[in-house]
C-alpha cells in the first residue's frame, strides 16, 4: 500500500526551493512519500549509528589499539553527546528554524562520519564519534518536529508516529546487521563511511521538500547544555573507570563527584534560567516522569545486551561479523511487527498501562534468558531472547512515548521531545557503563575483542560468567522499570496519544 494512501498530510506551502531546478522535478519530489523518506531515513541514520559499530568493535580494537574500557567509549562518545545535547538541539529548532537546524545537523553528522572513516588513531575516532552525536542532537528533534507540522493530530499522525517509532526502535538492531556486512566484506571503516552518501542524499533532497517553520525569539541555555552533558559524561566515566581501576581509584572518585556536582548545578541553572532547555514544570507529572525513567531503564538493559552479545557471538561462538549481524535480524523484525500492531490496533483499544507492563515484562524475560548463555548455546535459545526483546521493545516504546507526551502544552512540546530522547540515550550510556563495570569486576578485567574464537576453555568460562552477570544486571534495570510503572502510573479510561501540532516530539 502506498504511503500516500495511509498518510494524507495537510497541505503546507513549499518554500526554499533550490533555484535552477525544473518545476517538474520539484513537483515530483515535493510529495508525502519523499517527505517521509527524508525524515525516516535521517532518523534511521542517527539511531543506527548508535549500534552499527558494535559488530566491528573487535576489528576497531585491533586496528587502533583501544583498551578494553576505552572501547566502550566508541559507543558512549556518541550517545553521550547525542543524549546530552538533545535538549539544546530541540531549542535550536525553535530559535533558528527546524528546517535549518535539521540540515545543519545532517551536514555535521556526514562530515564527522567521513573524518571517522579516515581515523588514524583512537582519539581521532572518538572525536569524530562525539561530533556525530552533536549532529544527531541537532537533526533528531527537528526531524519529528517537521513531521508533526505536516500531519494533523488524530489517526494520521498516530500512523506517522508508528512509522517513525518503528524506525527508531529497529534502527539499533539494523545497525548490527549492516555493521557485520560492512566489516566482513569491506572494512570496519565503512561503518563510518556509509553515512556519507546517505547523509548527502538526505541533505540535498531535504533542501527541496522541507518547509521552514516559524522562528521564536529567545536565548540559548548554553550553561544548562554544558552542565548536563559534562555532568552525565563525568558519571559515566566514573562508572567505566570503576570497572577497570576500582572504586577507590582517584579518577573514578573525581569523575563521579564532578558529575554529580555538575548535574546538581544543571538543576539549579534550569530553575533560574529565563528560557531553560528543560523547563522543570515538565517534571511535575508523575506519570510522565515514570514513563521517561522506565524508558531509560529499559534501554539501559537492552543496549548492554547488544554490546556484549555481539562480542559473545564472535569471540566465543566463532561467528563471522556478517553471521553475527544477521543473527540479530530477529530484533528489527519483531520490533516492526510489535510497534505496528501496538500503534495501529492496540493503542486505540487497550489502556496504556497494561501495554507498558506487557512490553517491559517481555524485555525482562529476554534479559533473564540471556543470563543463561554458555559456550555452545544453540542459536534457537539466542533467537528466542532476541525475539522477546524485539516484541517487548516495540510494545513498550510506543506506549511509553504516549505517556511521556500526554498533556504537554504546545509551548513545551519541543522540550518534552528532547527530554524523551535524552533519557533514552543517557539511559543507554548509563546502563552500558554499569554493565561494563559489572563484567570487569566479575572477570577481573578480562576482555572480549580478540577477533577470533577464544581457545582456552577456562578463558571462555570466565568471560561467559561475567557476561551472564552483566545480563542479570540488565534484567534488574528492566525489573525496576516494571515496578515503577506498576506502582506509579495511574490507569486511564481510554488510550491517548497526545502530540503537539506545532512542535515536534521524538519517540
Amino acid at each position: 500500500m502506498p504511503l500516500t494512501s495511509v498518510l494524507e498530510p495537510r497541505r503546507a506551502p513549499v518554500s526554499h526551493l533550490v533555484e535552477g531546478w525544473s518545476g517538474a522535478v520539484r513537483r515530483r519530489l515535493v510529495n508525502p512519500s519523499v517527505f517521509l523518506f527524508v525524515i525516516l531515513t535521517a532518523q534511521l541514520m542517527v539511531v543506527l549509528d548508535a549500534t552499527i559499530v558494535n559488530v566491528a568493535l573487535p576489528h576497531i580494537q585491533r586496528g587502533l589499539g583501544f583498551s578494553s574500557t576505552g572501547l566502550s567509549w566508541v559507543l558512549n562518545g556518541y550517545i553521550l553527546t547525542f543524549g546530552g545535547l538533545l535538549l539544546l538541539g530541540a531549542r535550536a529548532g525553535d530559535l533558528l528554524g527546524r528546517r535549518r537546524t535539521f540540515l545543519l545537523g545532517i551536514a555535521i553528522f556526514s562530515l564527522s562520519s567521513l573524518v571517522g572513516g579516515f581515523a588514524a588513531d583512537s582519539w581521532m575516532l572518538l572525536a569524530s564519534r562525539a561530533m556525530q552525536g552533536v549532529g544527531a542532537a541537532l537533526a533528531a528533534p527537528s526531524s519529528l518536529a517537521l513531521l508533526t507540522s505536516v500531519f494533523p493530530e488524530g489517526q494520521q499522525r498516530v500512523r506517522a508516529i508508528g512509522l517513525f517509532t518503528t524506525v527508531s526502535a529497529a534502527g539499533g538492531a539494523t545497525g548490527l546487521v549492516a555493521g557485520g556486512f560492512l566489516t566482513e566484506f569491506l572494512s570496519w571503516r565503512w561503518v563510518m563511511f556509509v553515512n556519507v552518501p546517505i547523509g548527502l542524499a538526505v541533505w540535498a533532497i531535504g533542501r527541496i521538500v522541507l518547509v521552514e517553520t516559524d522562528r521564536r525569539r529567545g536565548r540559548f541555555d548554553i550553561a544548562g547544555a554544558i552542565t548536563s552533558t559534562t555532568g552525565m559524561t563525568g558519571v559515566v566515566l566514573g562508572l567505566v573507570e570503576a570497572g577497570s581501576s576500582g572504586w577507590g581509584d582517584p579518577l573514578t572518585f573525581c569523575s563521579l563527584t564532578a558529575g554529580v556536582i555538575l548535574l546538581a548545578a544543571f538543576v539549579r541553572i534550569e530553575a533560574r534560567a529565563e528560557e531553560p532547555i528543560l523547563p522543570l514544570r515538565l517534571l511535575s507529572n508523575s506519570t510522565r516522569n515514570t514513563a521517561n525513567v522506565a524508558r531509560g531503564l529499559v534501554y539501559a538493559g537492552m543496549y548492554g545486551m547488544f554490546f556484549f552479545l555481539s562480542q559473545f557471538l564472535q569471540d566465543v561462538e566463532g561467528y563471522s561479523p556478517l553471521r553475527a549481524g544477521v543473527a540479530f535480524l530477529a530484533v528489527p523484525t519483531s520490533v516492526f511487527l510489535a510497534s505496528q500492531l501496538t500503534s495501529r490496533y492496540l493503542m486505540p483499544r487497550v489502556p496504556r498501562k497494561p501495554l507498558m507492563l506487557s512490553g517491559i515484562a517481555l524485555a525482562t524475560a529476554s534479559l533473564v534468558l540471556s543470563s543463561r548463555l554458555h559456550a555452545g548455546t544453540s542459536y534457537p535459545h539466542i533467537f528466542l531472547c532476541l525475539v522477546l526483546l524485539g516484541l517487548g521493545t516495540g510494545i513498550s516504546l510506543v506506549s511509553l512515548t504516549s505517556a511521556s507526551l500526554a498533556g504537554v502544552a504546545a509551548s513545551d512540546a519541543g522540550a518534552a521531545s528532547g527530554l524523551v530522547n535524552a533519557v533514552q540515550q543517557l539511559g543507554a550510556a548509563f546502563g552500558l557503563a554499569v554493565l561494563v563495570t559489572v563484567f570487569g569486576g566479575v572477570t577481573h578485567h578480562a576482555q572480549f575483542g580478540t577477533g577470533r574464537t577464544l581457545a582456552s576453555a577456562q578463558a571462555q568460562s570466565v568471560l561467559v560468567h561475567g557476561l551472564d552477570d552483566a545480563f542479570t544486571a540488565g534484567a534488574v534495570f528492566a525489573v525496576m522499570a516494571l515496578a515503577l510503572v506498576a506502582l506509579v502510573v495511574r490507569p486511564v479510561a481510554r488510550p491517548v496519544l497526545v502530540l503537539s501540532a506545532e512542535v515536534g516530539t521524538h519517540p
